[in-house]
């Protein structure tokens, strides 16, 4: 029997085949959830938007009596963090539904260049519907054969997929007790994937010892993942998901700033 969070979860999105599809996942994978995996916590309450409370109660909720529970004292810059990857994540992965283009157009920013950045992704998801932005990412990253660009950091570092630098990042993955997710069938090095762990990571879903998150990022996103969000900001098949590559270039900057800073 599905559990509270996840029938809501379920209900938000449109049915069983209607979150697998939000989530790039096989809907018997989704059929055969008792509750939320802990992994996918994140994505799913930026994709539905039921709360992270609601969803997995036991490890978010008020009083949980489970081990993890430290974990969640994050201050407001994780949390920040996690939510930014999470939204990244959950664009990448797939186009937006109907729901999320409508909280995305509520979207507001100050003076700041990620303040700048998410006001503009908040007018794109105004002005665009979700035929147009579903075709849009066919186009960018599917296409007929492949798409205009591909998420991948082996094609990005080697030119080809499936090269050492998956291999390379599942072995640090396996290391900090990460496993690939049941249903997924995209590698490891996707854009997606990658920003899905590092808002696991920084939110503290993940048990790593300190420092994990600069581990990743460092090894397996800066020396690609600025380019990657580049090229998306001015693909030719781009409009919506142009502001979707400028606000991944701004936040890849911070990171970088962040991370070089003395600990």
């Amino acid at each position: 029997m599905r559990d509270t969070g996840l029938n809501e979860a379920i209900n938000a999105a449109g049915g069983i085949s209607g979150l697998a599809r939000q989530l790039g996942i096989s809907q018997p994978s989704v059929s055969n959830w008792k509750k939320v995996p802990a992994e996918r916590v994140v994505a799913i309450e930026a994709l539905t938007g039921v709360r992270r409370a609601v969803l997995r109660p036991d490890l978010y909720g008020e009083g949980s009596d489970v081990a993890v529970e430290p974990m969640m004292e994050i201050d407001e810059i994780e949390a920040a963090r996690a939510q930014q990857y999470a939204l990244l994540a959950a664009l990448l992965v797939r186009a937006p539904n109907a729901e999320m283009l409508k909280k995305l157009s509520g979207l507001r920013g100050d003076a700041t260049p990620l303040g700048v950045a998410h006001a503009a992704l908040g007018e794109a998801a105004s002005r665009t519907d979700v035929t147009t932005v579903e075709r849009e990412y066919f186009n960018l990253f599917i296409g007929l054969g492949r798409g205009e660009i591909l998420p991948y950091a082996s094609y990005y570092l080697t030119g080809f997929l499936h090269e050492r630098p998956l291999a390379r990042l599942r072995d640090d993955l396996n290391r900090l007790g990460i496993e690939r997710s049941e249903g997924n069938y995209e590698p490891e090095d996707h854009a997606a994937i990658l920003c899905e762990i590092m808002a696991s990571l920084a939110s503290g879903r993940f048990p790593a010892a300190p420092g994990a998150d600069r581990e990743i990022f460092e090894k397996h996103m800066a020396p690609w993942i600025g380019r990657f969000f580049a090229d998306v900001a001015r693909a030719e098949s781009a409009d919506f998901y142009r502001c979707v590559g400028a606000l991944g270039q701004v936040f890849v900057e911070i990171e970088t700033e962040a991370f070089a800073l003395p600990t």
